[in-house]
C-alpha cells in the first residue's frame, strides 16, 4: 500500500495544535509503514522526520480544489489529511479527511495569521453546515480527534462516511514526573491563546479570590488585550510570558500547582496530556471534551463561575488531595500516545477497499 501524508500545515519554528497532530502521527506513522509526506515549503521539513517528501502548492492557493491532479502524479493508494479541506476534484486514490473539532461555527472569529480574502471565505464557510458536508461526503473515511468531536459530526449529520477517533497526543517530554509529595511552588499556568472562547476572564477573576496564587499566561498576548485583563482585576498576580519555549513550558509546568483552562469548547485539549504526564493536577471547565481528556484525574468547574474556579483550586490544598491527582493525571495520560494513535490510523487506513480502475 503506497501512503501519503499531507504535511502541509505544519510550521516553520514552532508547533500549533494541527502541526504538532501532523508531525507526531506521520512520525510514528513512518515506523510502521513507508510513506510520502506532502509539503508547500522546504522550512517546514525541520519540524518533520526524515522521510521521502514532495513538494506542491500550499493549501491556502486558490487552486486547492485542484490538488489531487498533483497527488495522482505520485500514484498513492490512499492519503490522509490533517485538515478537511484537502481538495478532491479528479483524485484517483482513497482518501481520509480530519476534522478536530467545530468550534468556529459557534466562534467565528477566524485565526489571526491568515490572508483577509482567506479570513472572509472562512467565516464564509462556517455559516452553513453544507459545505462541511461537501467536503466529507467527498472522502472515503473521516478521522477525528475525540470522541466528543466524533459525536458532534453525528449529530449535525456532517458525514455518511465512516468516522474513526485517531486521538492527539503529547509530545514525550524528557524526564520523570514531579514527586508526589506536593507541588514547587504555588504558580498556576495557562497555556492557550486568548480568542473569546477560551475564556481567559474567567482565570483571571479566579485569580482575584487566591492571592496566594500567581497566573503565568505563557502564549503570545497583544498588549492591547494585555492592558485588558490586567485591568479586569488589578489585584490578580498575573505573569505574562508572551510566549515560551518548549524548555520553558516544561520548567514552568514541573513546578506549578495546577494547569487551569476556563474554555468553553475545546477540539481535544494537548495541555492537559502534557501536566497531567508530568504529574501536575489540571483544573478545568466542566465541557465533555474535558471529561473525555481528564477523566477522574482532573478537577472540574463552572465555566463561567470564578468562584467554582478558586474553589477548586484550593481543594488542591487539601491533605493528600494534590498527591492523589497527580498520581491519577500520570496514569490518565498515559492513553494517549502518538504511537498508538498512528496504530490506530494504519489500520482505517487499510481497511477501505481500493479506488476501482476505470
Amino acid at each position: 500500500m503506497r501512503i501519503v501524508v499531507d504535511c502541509r500545515y505544519v510550521r516553520f519554528d514552532h508547533h500549533d495544535g494541527i502541526s504538532r497532530y501532523t508531525a507526531g502521527l506521520v512520525t510514528e506513522l513512518g515506523r510502521l509503514h513507508p510513506l510520502i509526506m506532502l509539503i508547500s515549503d522546504h522550512r517546514q521539513l525541520a519540524l518533520l522526520p526524515t522521510l521521502p517528501w514532495q513538494l506542491v502548492r500550499a493549501p491556502t492557493s486558490m487552486l486547492e480544489p485542484l490538488i489531487a491532479l498533483s497527488v495522482n502524479r505520485l500514484k498513492p493508494d490512499v492519503v490522509f489529511s490533517p485538515m478537511q479541506t484537502m481538495g478532491s476534484w479528479g483524485r484517483k486514490y482513497r482518501l481520509f479527511l480530519t476534522v478536530h473539532d467545530l468550534i468556529y461555527y459557534s466562534n467565528r472569529t477566524p485565526p489571526r495569521d491568515l490572508a483577509p480574502l482567506l479570513r472572509l471565505l472562512w467565516r464564509l464557510y462556517h455559516l452553513s453546515w453544507w459545505p462541511q458536508r461537501l467536503l466529507l461526503n467527498g472522502a472515503d473515511g473521516i478521522v477525528t480527534v475525540s470522541e466528543t468531536t466524533g459525536s458532534l459530526l453525528l449529530k449535525h449529520h456532517l458525514t455518511r462516511r465512516p468516522i474513526t477517533v485517531v486521538p492527539n497526543a503529547a509530545d514525550t517530554v524528557v524526564g520523570k514526573p514531579v514527586s508526589y509529595s506536593g507541588p514547587a511552588t504555588s504558580r498556576l499556568i495557562y497555556m492557550g491563546s486568548f480568542m473569546p472562547y477560551k475564556n481567559v476572564d474567567t482565570l483571571v477573576r479566579a485569580l482575584a479570590a487566591l492571592p496566594e496564587h500567581e497566573l503565568h499566561l505563557l502564549s503570545r498576548i497583544s498588549p492591547s488585550e494585555r492592558s485588558r485583563l490586567a485591568r479586569l482585576a488589578p489585584q490578580a498576580r498575573l505573569v505574562f510570558h508572551n510566549g515560551v519555549t518548549d524548555q520553558e513550558y516544561h520548567q514552568l509546568l514541573r513546578s506549578a500547582t495546577a494547569l487551569i483552562t476556563a474554555s468553553l469548547d475545546e477540539g481535544f485539549g494537548i495541555p492537559l496530556v502534557e501536566a497531567m504526564s508530568l504529574g501536575i493536577p489540571v483544573v478545568v471547565s466542566d465541557i465533555p471534551i474535558f471529561r473525555e481528556i481528564g477523566g477522574r484525574a482532573a478537577s472540574y468547574f463552572d465555566a463561567r463561575d470564578a468562584d467554582d474556579l478558586a474553589d477548586a483550586v484550593r481543594a488542591l490544598d487539601r491533605p493528600g488531595e494534590w498527591s492523589a491527582r497527580s498520581q491519577l493525571s500520570v496514569r490518565q495520560a498515559e492513553r494517549f500516545t502518538w504511537a498508538s494513535s498512528a496504530l490506530t490510523l494504519l489500520e482505517v487506513l487499510e481497511k477501505i477497499p481500493p479506488v476501482p480502475t476505470p
